[in-house]
C-alpha cells in the first residue's frame, strides 16, 4: 500500500477557483488514490462542488475562510493581512505537520512571500526559486527562476545554479547536469555584471557545478544544458513565450487541415502524429512550478489552469513527496556546499 500522501490546496486561488480546484482534485485522485486532501476556502462555495465528487468528499476535509487573496494583492499587503486567507492557512498547515505540501493557482508574489515567511529556506539559500520542466529535443530539462524574484545579483544566480543542479540529480535523475546561464548571447564579454560575475564563479575550478557557459534562448528548446539559470523576469518571459508558441503552432495546424477538403484528409491520416504532437507540447504537461529553497513542499499553478492543468500541479507535489525530494535536496546542498567555498562571492583585496 503506497504512503498517504496529504495536499493542502488553497480552493480559492485562480481565475477559476474553486471549481476548478474541486475538478482538479478530482482528477488527481483517480491518478494517486493515495492522496487525501485539505481544502482551504469559503465552504459555501465548495461544498455543493464537492456533493459531485463522492469519492474525492471521502478523501478531502474542508476549513473554512472566508478571506482569500487577489490577484491584485501586493506581497507585502498579502503577508501583513492575509493571515486568514485560504492561501496563508493552507502553507500553514504545511509548516504545521497537517499536510506534506501545498499547492495553489493564487497570486505569485502572495505565494512566494508566505511561504518563505512561514516555511522558511534552507540554510545557505538566500531566496527561493520557482523552477519547472521543459520540453526539448532531447527529453526535458529544468528552468529557473520563473517569476519569484525579478531581480537578481551574482549569488542568487549562483544559489539558483546550486538549487537546479540537485533538482535534476534528485528528480530527473541525472548523474551529472549540465548548468548554463541564460544570456543574450554566448561571449563572455555579454551580459549585465550579475550574469558575468555568476559566470566567472560558477566556471571555478573548485566548483562542484558541471557549467556549460551562456545559453541562449534558442538553446532552451535544444536541449543544450539540462538546467536553464536565469533571474525571474527572463524566466517568466521565456516560459510564456514558449507557451504561446506552442499554442499558436498548433493553431496553425488546425487551420492548415481545415482549410480546404485535401487538408481534412490528410488529417484522418496523420490525427494520430498530431495528437501525439499536442500532447507533447500542451502547457497543461508541464504545468506545476516548484519552489526550490524552501524547507516545505509548494507548488505554484497557472493561475489561469483548468482542471486538467491543476491535477498536474497537484501531481507534480506528489511526486516530490513519494521521492523524499526535501531530504534529498538538504543532503545534496550539504555535499555540494561543503564543496563550494571558493564559487562564493570573491572578497575585497586589502590594499
Amino acid at each position: 500500500m503506497a504512503a498517504e500522501v496529504i495536499i493542502a490546496l488553497d480552493a480559492m486561488g485562480g481565475d477559476h477557483a474553486p471549481a476548478m480546484v474541486i475538478r482538479g482534485a478530482h482528477i488527481a485522485l483517480k491518478r494517486y488514490p493515495q492522496a487525501r486532501f485539505m481544502l482551504f476556502g469559503d465552504e459555501s462555495k465548495i461544498r455543493p462542488l464537492m456533493a459531485r465528487y463522492r469519492k474525492l468528499t471521502e478523501r478531502s476535509t474542508i476549513q473554512h475562510t472566508d478571506e482569500a487573496i487577489s490577484g491584485e494583492a501586493k506581497p507585502s499587503v498579502a503577508l501583513r493581512s492575509g493571515r486568514r486567507s485560504s492561501m496563508r492557512l493552507a502553507i500553514d498547515a504545511v509548516a504545521d505537520g497537517r499536510a506534506h505540501c501545498v499547492v495553489s493557482a493564487g497570486n505569485t508574489g502572495a505565494l512566494m512571500a508566505m511561504s518563505k515567511f512561514v516555511l522558511k529556506t534552507v540554510p545557505g539559500i538566500d531566496r527561493p526559486a520557482m523552477a519547472s520542466y521543459f520540453p526539448t529535443r532531447r527529453g526535458e530539462s529544468v528552468m529557473l527562476d520563473l517569476g519569484a524574484n525579478v531581480e537578481c545579483d551574482a549569488d542568487n544566480l549562483v544559489q539558483f545554479a546550486v538549487m537546479g543542479d540537485v533538482f535534476a540529480r534528485t528528480v530527473l535523475g541525472l548523474v551529472q547536469p549540465v548548468v548554463g546561464l541564460l544570456n543574450v548571447g554566448s561571449e563572455d564579454m555579454k551580459g549585465n555584471d550579475a550574469v558575468r560575475e555568476a559566470a566567472q564563479r560558477l566556471r571555478s575550478a573548485f566548483s562542484p557545478i558541471s557549467y556549460h557557459g551562456f545559453v541562449e534562448g534558442n538553446d532552451i528548446a535544444d536541449g543544450t544544458v539540462d538546467v536553464v539559470v536565469t533571474d525571474g523576469f527572463t524566466g517568466n518571459i521565456a516560459l510564456k513565450t514558449a507557451e504561446g508558441t506552442a499554442k499558436l503552432i498548433l493553431e496553425f495546424f488546425r487551420s492548415a487541415f481545415r482549410h480546404s477538403i485535401l487538408g481534412r484528409i490528410g488529417y484522418l491520416f496523420a490525427r494520430g502524429a498530431l495528437l501525439k504532437l499536442r500532447g507533447r507540447l500542451d502547457p497543461r504537461r508541464y504545468n506545476g512550478a516548484m519552489f526550490l529553497g524552501l524547507q516545505g513542499i509548494a507548488v505554484k499553478s497557472h493561475g489561469s489552469a483548468d482542471a486538467l492543468s491543476f491535477a498536474n500541479a497537484i501531481a507534480v507535489a506528489i511526486d516530490m513527496r513519494k521521492n523524499g525530494f526535501l531530504e534529498k535536496i538538504r543532503d545534496e546542498l550539504e555535499r555540494l556546499q561543503a564543496h563550494a567555498a571558493p564559487i562564493a562571492k570573491p572578497q575585497s583585496a586589502t590594499v
